[in-house]
């Protein structure tokens, strides 16, 4: 469809910053947003985007695990999450930087197809469950940043070791 303008931090924090709205009708227009998100997140080569992340202050997902075709998630919630990990964090929305956060080891989401049928998505101690949680937060006014414990703990691509960006590099993006 079509790939639209990533939204960044400061410029749009307004969009960023507010909890996004729940999705009540599953139409056309829910499949070409659906559609223009897969085409952004592609071309940011990133993992997982959310809505308000092109503008749009609506309560949908999509993830694209490296390797694997992207899903939809409209109306996302964490219903369960357990364990902690520190990682290696950064987001289209914050771009040039990373940061240290927690993020749960497993989690289970709910959620709504794109034909608005409920699913359910669990994830452990992997990639899919990081995206999970920083996309969510995504929908609900937050950003990874709001996670890292201080300023100290973010830091720019120039600084990194090139130990750190090579670990960094199947977490670009989101």
């Amino acid at each position: 469809m079509a790939v639209r303008r990533i939204t960044t931090l400061p410029r749009d924090a307004g969009v960023l910053r507010a909890p996004a709205k729940r999705v009540r009708h599953f139409d056309g227009s829910l499949r070409a947003l659906v559609a223009d998100m897969i085409d952004s997140m592609n071309a940011a080569h990133g993992v997982g985007i959310a809505a308000p992340q092109i503008g749009i202050g609506l309560r949908v997902v999509v993830i694209g695990m490296p390797g694997e075709r992207p899903f939809v998630m409209v109306n996302p919630e964490v219903v369960k999450r357990s364990g902690e990990r520190e990682l290696l964090e950064g987001c289209l929305s914050v771009p040039g930087y990373r940061g240290k956060v927690v993020r749960s080891t497993r989690v289970l989401a709910k959620a709504q197809d794109i034909s608005g049928r409920e699913i359910r998505v669990r994830a452990e101690d992997d990639l899919l469950a990081q995206c999970l949680e920083h996309e969510i937060d995504h929908i609900n006014g937050r950003v990874y940043i709001d996670h890292v414990p201080s300023i100290d703990q973010l830091w720019t691509l120039e600084e990194m070791t090139p130990d750190e960006q090579d670990d960094d590099q199947d977490h670009d993006g989101e």
